[in-house]
């Protein structure tokens, strides 16, 4: 190999009168590192060769899978809409204010405009190309690191990175390199199936960085005896965790599954359920069905409720009461879920509201505003579409993603310990963190 000509590797910065860039991952936060590198290399005058290096045989794994396959790119809304409704910790937006701010979900639909690749918002804010395909999305970037001249290898794994005088000796299963910077860009440990198998983290750890350990995001929820209820959703219900005399909840749509649970309200809360299982061992889930009334209002208007339908059963008002019911029972439960509710409450199949006195109303109450769910079984890693933990956003710099204990050293991506919402932020969020490192490279 003609190390010049190729410039892929190279010795010192000098020997092909060239910094030499090595970005170890080939996902979202990788690819728009090496592309903004070249930009920023152009801006600044400055040559440079720049070395993709990815596991897998092609890139933008989780890009494809991202969204059911249609890739939701992005979240709609300004940049301080993002941060506070995408990333609950405040840490966390914090850290990713100035990526987001400076890369926004703007220039990334104008970037993807200018490929050919048009998106669209959905009402619930959500960003996806028109054409509903992913792949269209990791087509351009792939054709956008050809014309930025990023030398890429494929099913190249990366076994260690040492420093070097000045430099980094970068290692893989088949080559080493020589790199002037090197932007670490593996991503998580969920999905393993992708490539995303903590390699990242291990060289992170070598190289002095603190770590913190991996844990579920965004992830399903097995219980310890699930409902044989699969398929049936709860929607718009607050999903309540309850550990060692804490609790966390969110408002939003339920799924039960044949292991436990999933849906929107789920995955949110599934990265706080898996950290309280860590601290406490038991947790109980559980469901207010009723979020929007406080525990009298909804007592009130059960007992309205009882004085206008009192030979009325209660099992047929739950399942057929809708958001025009005269008298405020607003619920429409699913017909599979009112055994469930029923057995909870204490009450008969047939009881009628007539005959549902004081104590027994107050049980009902008890289980519309805290229907038990059971519990927790696992938040699998594994099936997360996204994993929290990682680098310790303290010991890198959030204006430029470099480290701030070893220089030329750059992370981005879900490498990096933070997790934001089901939406479309994450996406954004390693975009944003791979085009600060790759324009702050050189």
């Amino acid at each position: 190999m003609n190390q010049c000509k190729t410039t892929v590797i190279h010795t010192n910065g000098s020997e092909c009168g060239k910094r030499a860039v090595v970005v170890i991952g080939g996902g979202a936060s990788g690819m728009f590192a090496a592309i903004a590198c070249r930009r920023a290399a152009e801006r600044k005058r400055k040559d440079c060769s720049i070395v993709l290096l990815e596991r897998n045989p092609q890139p933008g794994s989780k890009i494809k899978i991202s969204g059911g396959g249609k890739c939701n790119v992005t979240h709609h809304g300004t940049p301080a809409e993002l941060l506070q409704f995408g990333f609950l910790r405040n840490k966390e937006q914090r850290f990713l204010r100035h990526a987001i701010y400076s890369f926004t979900n703007n220039n990334l639909v104008d970037l993807l405009a200018r490929g050919g690749v048009l998106t669209y918002k959905r009402d619930d804010g959500k960003v996806f190309p028109v054409n509903g395909d992913s792949l269209s999305v990791v087509l351009l970037l792939e054709k956008l690191l050809l014309e930025s001249a990023v030398h890429s290898f494929f099913s190249s794994r990366v076994l260690s990175v040492e420093p070097h005088k000045g430099q980094f000796v970068v290692t893989t299963d088949k080559s080493s390199f020589i790199a002037d910077v090197v932007i670490v860009a593996t991503g998580g440990v969920s999905y393993s199936r992708t490539g995303t198998s903590g390699d990242g983290l291990q060289i992170a750890r070598a190289l002095g960085h603190s770590i913190k350990n991996a844990s579920p995001a965004l992830a399903p929820v097995y219980t310890k005896k699930p409902f044989p209820l699969s398929g049936v959703s709860l929607s718009s219900i607050d999903f309540i965790a309850l550990a060692g005399g804490r609790s966390v909840a969110r408002r939003g749509d339920l799924l039960f599954t044949h292991r436990g649970f999933s849906g929107p309200v789920v995955l949110s809360l599934s990265r706080d359920i898996a950290e309280l299982r860590a601290m406490y061992g038991n947790v109980s889930l559980f469901a207010d069905l009723f979020p929007e009334q406080s525990v009298p209002e909804l007592e009130g208007q059960l007992l309205v409720y009882a004085r206008k339908n009192g030979t009325k059963m209660v099992r047929k008002s739950l399942q057929g009461a809708t958001k025009e019911d005269e008298y405020g029972i607003v619920c429409n439960l699913p017909t599979s879920v009112i055994p469930y509710l029923m057995r909870q409450a204490g009450l008969d199949n047939d009881v009628t509201w007539s005959g549902l006195l004081k104590e027994k109303r107050q049980s009902l109450l008890l289980a519309l505003k805290h229907f038990s769910l059971g519990n927790v079984l696992d938040v699998p890693l594994d099936q997360g579409e996204i994993s929290a933990g990682g680098v310790l956003l303290d010991e890198v710099n959030p204006r430029t993603m470099e480290s701030r204990l070893v220089p030329n050293l750059f992370f981005c991506g879900e490498l990096l310990d933070y997790a934001g919402e089901i939406g479309g932020y994450n996406l954004q969020a390693a975009f944003s963190t791979g085009w600060i490192a790759g324009s702050n490279a050189l």
